[in-house]
């Protein structure tokens, strides 16, 4: 059995909840598909370019060492996969509404199709919006990421087999994708579309003007996530970087040589150098 994940933290989870049921290969591509150039049909120097792009935000000897076994890992692996699915090896694929792991699902559709792989070895689980603890307290969850180890198997019942025409219409909407090639997916009213590099910026501009004067931009990243979970904290943090050039942010204290860009605090100008910038 293969399970396939779209994140470092989903592939974590679920490998160490084989300790409570799970017994199954887990293969995570942590490819980050939402954002970026995604014309290639597997992983190559776009994607690399994109993965080098979103990791800009780490010191450079460590984002280059972060992409390279990213990248490295999802080639090796999806070569390993590929032989495993043509030997007829039954495949679950764990994905969500989280944008990075809808693009994953249809990403990985479509290697599928390719392959010519519709003889029902496939299912898929879409993870609920709610969980609900033993107290009856409901819980939102965005993505497989935010699970606990022990989590994991009360899911395995919501598995369903992907159909051909599923996995030929997940592959066709890939291709469409492709060939728009946006420079982000999101989700919106449950379809997985291509939107504009801006679409996020009047959400960061809210947060930011939210905040007292001087702000720390890890506590302003950590806001977002939590309320829009559908921005990864890359690009937000990227985005951020955007703002500063433009001017309607400034740099109080930077982040060390040794730590991440965001790690650093900020200060806004007034609300008409946001409110400018917001239209830039």
């Amino acid at each position: 059995m293969i399970d396939i994940v779209f994140s470092e933290s989903a592939c974590g989870s679920l490998k160490i909840s084989q300790n409570y049921r799970n017994f199954a290969d887990v293969y995570g591509f942590n490819l980050l598909l939402s954002v970026g150039d995604i014309s290639e049909d597997q992983p190559g120097t776009k994607r690399r370019q994109a993965l080098e792009h979103l990791y800009s935000v780490y010191p450079k000897t460590v984002a280059r060492q972060l992409v390279q076994k990213l990248f490295n890992n999802a080639t090796d692996d999806l070569k390993k996969v590929r032989e495993r699915v043509l030997a007829g090896e039954p495949t679950r694929i764990w994905y969500s509404n989280q944008p990075d792991e809808m693009c994953g699902l249809f990403w990985f559709m479509s290697q599928l199709d390719h392959w010519k792989v519709y003889d029902g070895q496939i299912s898929i689980v879409k993870l609920p919006t709610w969980k609900t603890n033993e107290g009856r307290m409901s819980t939102r969850i965005n993505s497989w990421g935010d699970l606990a180890p022990e989590e994991w198997p009360r899911y395995f019942e919501l598995q369903r087999i992907a159909m051909p025409e599923f996995i030929q219409s997940c592959a066709s909407h890939w291709r469409s994708l492709q060939k728009e090639n946006s420079p982000l997916r999101t989700v919106l009213n449950g379809q997985l579309v291509g939107v504009p590099e801006k679409f996020y910026d009047s959400f960061i501009f809210h947060e930011i003007a939210a905040e007292i004067d001087m702000l720390q931009e890890t506590v302003i990243i950590g806001h977002l996530l939590r309320k829009r979970p559908g921005i990864g904290y890359f690009w937000i943090a990227l985005r951020i970087e955007e703002m500063i050039r433009i001017g309607a942010i400034e740099i109080v204290s930077d982040a060390t040589e040794d730590m991440p860009r965001y790690n650093r605090v900020l200060k806004k100008r007034n609300r008409q150098h946001l409110s400018d910038a917001a239209s830039f």
